[in-house]
Parts: structure tokens; sequence; C-alpha cells
């Protein structure tokens, strides 16, 4: 296993960073950037209150190291301990008003992970987390066709501190460099992205991403969140959620925690069904905001 660092600290300190004035965008510019180039950030989400209570809460699990790095650590299905502040955060207003109109569909909450990045941490290698027949990593709910994930970060993402990297637009190649499945250690048009702790990058599930390494002297704490439309359920059953668990969670999170396998597809759909629509706003230029 190759578990060599994915940028030197000199190189990282030179990466093309993105320079994009995230709190200036409109909601439709927020879409377009993020089915366009396969990511957006929206800033400043979380308040000073909410991150302090969630790094608490979060600071007391019993995270797990990866297999190639002692470094980086995390903590799966944290909706089901004892983390009333973070597990608010998936039925975040501000968040899901926006995926809502994303997706133009409920949403099902797929994940609720916490993921910590050490000093000493070598980087993430770049990868999708879309894998259209399931893997070992993900299982089959990774083969859900239409899914984004939130990261939420609960510290200044610096460049030293393991910041987000991105290959924008990686996610519409038609290339077999482009297999959900191939992991790459680094890549020429990778791109940096920083933020303020609270604020929360958006990414859809099939665009190249990681971190960077953690040259810092301090940890970078992630919340990251999956959500996909109700509509896009994965390939095959995948196990279902404790009922009595859901029953016990907070009452706006509960709608996030409908059957895994819920999805709405019609594998019988004739060539020319009966009512066709005529106007489908959802896939017309202007959900950018642009005209024809």
């Amino acid at each position: 296993m190759d578990a060599s660092p994915t940028n030197t600290r000199e190189n990282q300190l030179l990466a093309h960073r993105a320079e994009t004035d995230w709190a200036a965008l409109t909601t439709e510019q927020r879409i377009r950037s993020i089915e366009l180039d396969g990511y957006v950030v929206i800033p400043d989400l979380l308040s000073l209150t909410q991150l302090d209570s969630i790094r608490a809460e979060l600071s007391r699990l019993p995270t797990t190291a990866v297999d190639y790095s002692e470094h980086q650590r995390g903590y799966s299905n944290l909706q089901w301990t004892d983390s009333p502040a973070a597990i608010r955060v998936i039925a975040l207003p501000a968040m899901i008003e926006f995926l809502s109109t994303l997706f133009g569909d409920e949403q099902i909450c797929t994940a609720c992970d916490f993921a910590l990045s050490r000093p000493g941490h070598p980087g993430i290698a770049i990868h999708t987390d879309a894998q259209p027949y399931g893997s070992k990593i993900f299982g089959l709910g990774a083969s859900s066709p239409c899914l984004v994930r939130v990261l939420y970060y609960l510290d200044d993402l610096t460049p030293e501190r393991s910041p987000f990297k991105v290959i924008p637009r990686s996610h519409l190649s038609l290339h077999s460099d482009g297999n959900p499945y191939r992991r790459y250690l680094s890549h020429d048009d990778e791109v940096m992205v920083t933020c303020r702790a609270g604020s929360a990058v958006i990414i859809n599930q099939k665009v190249f991403h990681a971190n960077y390494p953690n040259y810092s002297d301090s940890d970078r704490r992630l919340l990251a969140i999956a959500y996909r439309p109700a509509w896009a359920g994965p390939i095959g059953e995948v196990p279902d959620h404790d009922p009595e668990r859901v029953d016990k969670l907070p009452p706006e999170v509960r709608p996030f925690f409908r059957s895994l396998n819920t999805r709405a597809i019609n594998y019988d759909l004739p060539n020319r069904p009966d009512n066709m629509a005529r106007h489908a706003p959802g896939i017309s230029p202007g959900r950018w905001g642009q005209s024809r």
C-alpha cells in the first residue's frame, strides 16, 4: 500500500488555489458550480456556538485510524451517538433549502461521519465517492446515481492544514482515466480550496477529490454528511436503519432517515408514456440563471 505523502510541503504551498468569491454566489450560481465544476463552497453556515458544541461532542468519540496512516482517523454513523448538536446539522435549514432546490426532491441521508486529519497526515488519495456497481469500501450505497457529500469544516482550512483538493469538472469525463474506481496520488490540475471554520464544501459524488497533507501543528476536523434525492436508490438492497434508533433522533432529523432502499424508477418505461410534460425547469439552462 502506498502511504507516501500526496504533496511535499513546498509543492502544497505553491498549489493552485480556487479564487471564487463564494459568499457572492446566488443559488443559481451555486447550482451551476456543483453541476459544472463538481463542487461549491457555502461559507459561514455554522455559528461559533454551534462549532464549540460540535467540537466538544466529537472529541468524545473513539476514532479509528485508516489503514494507511495513524494520523487520518474517523468515526462513522455518528447519528446514533450522543451528539445532539452534530446530529441537528443534518437538518440545517440553510443547507436543506439549497439541496431541495438542487435536487427538486426530498433528501435521504446516507452517511454522517466524523473525519480527523492530524499533523503528519499524508493526504488522501484523489478518488470519487461514486462506485456505480458498489465497492468494498462503500458497499452498494455508493451505487446511487445521484448523491452529494456535504463537508462541514470545524477548523479553518489553511494551505498547510489539510485543505480540500479537487479536480474541477473531472466528473464530466468520458475517458477511462475518469473511471470512478481509479485513484491518483496527485494531479497536475488539482485545485486547493481553503475556507473558514463553519463553512461547507458540497461535492458531486462523481468528482475526483481528496485533501492535502497536514503540515500544520493542529488537527483538521470535519463533519461529512451525504444526501441523495429520494428517487435515486442504490442498484440493490442495502441494510436498512433500525427503526428504534430512528425514533430516537430529533424530530426534524428523522425524515432524512427513511429507508435507504427508497427509490422511484420505472423499469417498464414505454417509449411514449401518457401525459408527458412539456415543462421541466430542473433541466433548463434557467437553473443556472441563464437563458438558452
